[in-house]
């Protein structure tokens, strides 16, 4: 009987720092709380920007993402999350950025990379953003006040893996951004 092939579900993501994240979750927190259904909350450890989603992938193609993603030079940058949205289906509640210039290379670095290997992607413009809460109905989203930021100095490569109680994210390998003069 042959072995099954292990799989992997990944995806490139900035990870806020833990300030950040402490500041999010609270903020997540209070939005929900005033909802109809709150739905569930991202944990803390699980907040995080995706840059592309993978998908599905064997041990093969994970030491080949893992090799190419090394070799990608991408500048460090402010990620500025500087206002609220919700998704109606899927009852998402996200931070987002007006501003998503600053983002658009590490987006388009690591939807380079997924086409060098062949992996197939969605080529719809992304939207930059910080899932908080899932599964909420009944939500009035105030302006977000004083931007949330956070300067994203590492790339990574993540493994979700799905549970009744949710994703848990688990980060395979990380990579530094370079350094600007503006950090």
């Amino acid at each position: 009987m042959p072995l099954q092939e292990r799989r992997h579900r990944v995806f490139f993501a900035l990870w806020p720092d833990l300030e950040t994240a402490e500041h999010l979750h609270a903020l997540a927190g209070n939005l929900v709380a005033h909802a109809s259904v709150p739905g569930r909350l991202s944990a803390e450890r699980n907040l995080h920007m995706t840059l592309a989603f993978v998908g599905s992938v064997d041990d093969l193609m994970l030491a080949r993402l893992t090799d190419l993603a090394a070799g990608l030079a991408v500048d460090s940058v402010l990620v500025t999350l500087d206002e609220l949205g919700f998704w109606p289906r899927g009852g998402v509640v996200y931070a987002a950025c007006r501003n998503t210039g600053p983002l658009h290379p590490a987006f388009s670095a690591c939807a380079l990379l997924l086409d060098e290997l062949g992996v197939h992607r969605e080529h719809r413009s992304p939207v930059p953003h910080v899932t908080l809460a899932r599964n909420v109905r009944g939500v009035k989203l105030p302006r977000l006040g004083e931007p949330i930021s956070w300067v994203a100095n590492e790339l990574s490569l993540v493994a979700s893996e799905l549970r009744p109680s949710g994703a848990r994210y688990r980060t395979l390998a990380s990579w530094p951004m370079l350094s600007t003069d503006d950090d």
